[in-house]
This record gives structure tokens, sequence and C-alpha cells, in this order.
């Protein structure tokens, strides 16, 4: 902490100490690629993530500087232009939160100075875009005494990757950050905005997160044509039926109705969409009857449908989750995240974390000539201000 405030005094050669923000990370524990198809996600929010330290300016101008790109240098804008602009790279993100802020009715009447610090590896698929925007939230509502709802705030948030950066996503990403609760994760109806905390009960073992290290790149990738798949599956299949999305269906009703779907890919896209949903439901009630075997179960299984009925694992992915279903003790593995690379995780004994780093990294580093990265999941709360030492 006195490391990213002795930087940001030099930075923005001021003696005055900022306001202390954090967001976390996010990882999907099941309910993969449901979220923008009307079903469930049960994600929870982790210990890694973004700082945010920042302090108002008496001008209309906003500096930005991150630590993780310090080669960017500081990056500069007025509230009279938050335009998007390609040469601001990843300070795109701050600016459109300011920008949906104002869109919102909120005043902003000055600028600031803030500097960015995310222990989130870049491209892990660990949501550090929606950790940016929702640290941005944070702080902007506690420098400008704005008395933002913490249920809008995630709506503006998706705003920015929909509307400013251009990413089609849904609601998860920022929702799990804005709302995380330590030792919980998240029941989220992305439909409704329905919610149910559930406490995540481990007792011996560990949620072990596995960092693929293939960088993946959301806006440039299929994500947006997987979405379109379903939307075309959707439309399909209200010929016949009054649904709102693929997350009304039971499995039984898909399986009685998908011939409706003309494209053979557009129905596996579906099937997953359906499948999963369901997995999801199931998979609060294994938690709260102290199933972890049945959870590992089911995640093994959404692992499975990503991979043949999706397509969104790929070689990095797979082969890190077949090894972690071979070790001992592995209750379940499955990629998270959009995929095309990116983290898996897996539900490790404590007395085996060690075993397993050495087996999985073995076999990974064999195959691909490079090195998994290993991070164990300590599940914490969501965005907030903190203060020195406290998270």
């Amino acid at each position: 902490m006195n490391n990213l405030i002795n930087t940001f005094q030099n930075v923005f050669n001021c003696t005055e100490e900022p306001r202390t923000f954090f967001a976390p990370g996010r990882i999907n524990l099941i309910g993969e690629h449901t979220d923008y198809n009307g079903g469930h996600v049960f994600p929870t929010s982790i210990s890694f993530g973004t700082y945010a330290l920042g302090k108002r300016r008496t001008d209309t101008r906003f500096r930005f500087y991150s630590m993780n790109f310090p080669e960017t240098g500081v990056v500069e804008c007025d509230l009279s232009d938050l335009r998007f602009n390609d040469t601001h790279d990843w300070a795109n993100y701050p600016k459109g939160m300011i920008h949906h802020l104002i869109k919102a009715g909120y005043s902003l009447k000055h600028g600031a100075d803030i500097l960015y610090y995310g222990d989130i590896p870049n491209g892990a698929g660990l949501s550090s875009s929606a950790s940016i925007e929702m640290a941005t939230g944070v702080l902007l509502e506690y420098l400008f005494e704005l008395n933002i709802d913490r249920i809008e705030m995630i709506k503006l948030g998706q705003k920015v990757e929909n509307d400013y950066i251009g990413v089609n996503s849904g609601i998860m990403d920022q929702f799990a950050i804005g709302m995380g609760k330590r030792n919980h994760a998240i029941l989220l109806n992305c439909q409704t905005l329905d919610y149910n905390y559930a406490p995540i009960e481990l007792q011996d073992h560990a949620i072990m997160i596995i960092n693929t290290n293939k960088q993946r790149t959301l806006a440039g990738s299929q994500y947006n044509e997987r979405r379109q798949q379903c939307e075309e599956a959707l439309t399909d299949l209200k010929s016949e039926l009054s649904i709102n999305s693929l997350g009304d269906l039971t499995t039984e009703q898909f399986e009685q109705y998908k011939h409706l779907i003309q494209n053979d890919i557009n129905r596996k896209r579906a099937k997953h969409a359906v499948a999963e949903n369901s997995r999801t439901l199931e998979a609060l009630n294994k938690l709260q009857n102290g199933d972890l075997e049945g959870f590992g179960q089911l995640i093994n299984a959404s692992h499975q449908s990503l991979r043949h009925d999706y397509e969104v694992t790929g070689a990095e992915l797979d082969t890190v989750v077949e090894a972690a279903w071979k070790q001992e003790g592995v209750i379940g593995a499955r990629m998270t995240g959009a995929g095309f690379g990116g983290c898996a995780i897996a539900i490790v004994p404590k007395s085996k974390i060690d075993d397993f780093k050495d087996n999985v990294g073995q076999i990974y580093q064999h195959q691909f000539g490079y090195s998994a990265t290993f991070y164990t999941a300590t599940l914490g709360d969501g965005a907030k201000e903190i203060t020195e030492g406290a998270l």
C-alpha cells in the first residue's frame, strides 16, 4: 500500500495522500456463457483485483496512470471530450465509466488524478476490465459524493463494455465484482438480476486457479459469434414457443423442441446454454447440502459441454483440465471465463496442492513449451474503499 501511495505522489507530483479503492476479479464456479442467454451464473469475487488511488482536481482534467502499463505514461482527457480513443488503450475503461455516469445524470464538475494497479494476470479471463470499471465507479462515487445505487453502477459497467468498448458481454462480471461477499458465491439470475448468496464451505479443499498463460482477446475473439448463434437458435425456437431467452427452457423442453433450430451448429450452442443453466441451479443444491463431490461432477460436465457443444476451450484449457482430472483427490475441474485461453479452476485437497501444481505444471510445460501459473483462490468482498492493510 505504501508503494502505491508513493508512486501516486511521484507520478502526479503531489504530497497529498490519495484515497484508495479496490475491486476484485472474479471466477465463475459454474454457469458459463449462460449470462447473456438469460440463464443463471454462479460467480465469486476473489482476492486478486484492481487498486485505484485517486484525488479530486480543481479543473476538468482526468489523468490516468497504470503501474501495469508504465510505458503508456499518464493518459489525459477532459470532461468535455470522453470519446473512445484507440491511443488511450486501457484508459478507455475508466473513461467509459466516467462517460456513462455523466450520461446517467450524475454530476461530475471536476476531474481527478487516478492511479491503477492490478494483480489480475492480464488476459487471463478473470475479468480485469470489469474490475477496472467497478474500481473506477466506487472511486468516483466516494470522491464526488455521488451516492450511486450499486446495482445501477453494475449496469453502467456493463454499458461501458457493450456500448463504449464494443464487447457484447453479459452482466455477470460487474455483478460478481460489485456485489461480492467474502467466502460466498452468488447465484444470479441474469434476466431478472435476482440473486442469492451461497456460502462456500470447502473444508479440506481449496479452489485452484490455473492460468494457461495463453492470451485471449475478447472483442476480437469468437465471443460475439457465439452470442449471435444463440440468438439465431432462440429465434427459431420462438416460432412455436413463447420464451424470452434460452434460460427459460428446461433440458426436457429443449430436447422436445430442438428440431425447430435449423442450423446444426446453432443447435449445439443452444444445447450448452440450456444444459449449463440447469447445472448451475443443481450446483446450488449440491453445495447447500454439503455435496462437494456432486458439485465437482457438475463442474466436469460443464467443461465437457463447453468443449464439445460450445467449442470455446482449445488445446491449452483442455490439457490442464484433463491433467487436473487425473490428479489424486481432485473433485472437479473446468475452464472458467469466456474461454479461448485464460484460466481453469480445480477443487483440490489442500494436502495435495504442491503435488497438483508439480504434476499438472509438468504435463502442460511438456505439451506447450511454456509454463502455466497456479493461484490458490481466496474468496473476498466486492468493490469498496479500503484502508491500509484491510481488504
